[in-house]
């Protein structure tokens, strides 16, 4: 049996398609007799107007494993972009999750016993965009998910990275702000 998995965290930032497709997903893993479970029960009992917590789901009653929460960092309140992320990026993370098993940064054998939370943005110009490419849109959000999990799983970046490139990293939104680009 694999070790113990109480609280682990990763991200991912994929973009490079059309405008909106971008996807940047948080995620918290661990054991659901642990304190991940209590958060993902109370989240799930917890709603909220505009931030709906939903599970992950290949389609609309078949759910992932290890069990997935969605947790929208936009506020939601367009039905239209309820639509595509319950539909599209959910059945996006959900493949992220079982491509993460496959690639064995979910071990197998805890499918059963592992919860995860996934904070996920999408960009609400999908809401107005009429040629909005779902697959694309698909494809990064699954391909981010597999990245923040295999993240997670691996604690990656370690510590002795981090301190090593720490002044040799600006954060995009800081460059840009120096740039006076924002």
């Amino acid at each position: 049996m694999s070790e113990r998995i109480i609280f682990r965290t990763g991200e991912a930032l994929i973009a490079g398609g059309p405008a909106g497709t971008a996807a940047e997903p948080e995620v918290i893993i661990g054991e659901l007799d642990g304190p991940v479970g209590i958060a993902l029960a109370t989240l799930t009992g917890n709603q909220a107007k505009g931030h709906s917590k939903v599970f992950a789901l290949l389609n609309t009653d078949i759910q992932v494993r290890p069990v997935t929460l969605m947790v929208s960092k936009v506020t939601v309140n367009n039905s239209r972009y309820t639509n595509i992320l319950m539909g599209t990026v959910q059945a996006a993370i959900a493949n992220g999750v079982l491509d993460a098993v496959r690639a064995g940064d979910i071990p197998k054998e805890k499918a059963n016993d592992l919860g995860i939370i996934c904070s996920v943005w999408l960009n609400p110009s999908v809401a107005t965009d009429d040629n909005l490419d779902h697959q694309i849109l698909f494809d990064i959000h699954r391909k981010a998910m597999a990245q923040a999990i295999h993240k997670a799983m691996n604690n990656t970046p370690n510590i002795d990275w981090l301190l090593e490139n720490q002044d040799k990293i600006i954060h995009k939104y800081f460059q840009m702000g120096l740039d006076g680009k924002i």
